[in-house]
């Protein structure tokens, strides 16, 4: 199967971008780099395997086509939309976030 294109939205980038100056904040520049290979792990996952995201939230938030994917080893789900020739990546959120919430602005700009 050819891997579909990624196209992260402003959000999804400023998510990382969020996450990696946690953890340089923290002093802990081994779990910045290791977030990034899971993070681009999952990447390479999706893009070869779509449809093996979860679907859970799609019905939650009524977005049909919403999938999620957990990076291995760090608690942050990846929030995706599959169309025919690309990934649209809305978010990259922490797990105990409150989802629907972070993910309502996303949901408007459909």
């Amino acid at each position: 199967m050819k891997a579909k294109a990624l196209v992260p939205r402003t959000l999804a980038l400023g998510d990382v971008d969020q996450i990696i100056t946690h953890y340089l904040e923290q002093d802990a520049s081994a779990a910045a780099l290791g977030f990034v290979d899971a993070l681009e792990r999952a990447y390479a996952h999706i893009s070869k395997h779509p449809s093996t995201g979860s679907p859970r939230y799609a019905h939650e938030l009524g977005i049909p086509d919403l999938r999620s994917w957990s990076l291995s080893k760090y608690p942050y789900l990846v929030f995706y939309v599959e169309h025919a020739a690309h990934l649209d990546i809305w978010r990259v959120l922490h797990m105990k976030r409150d989802i629907p919430a972070w993910m309502a602005d996303d949901a408007s700009d459909r």
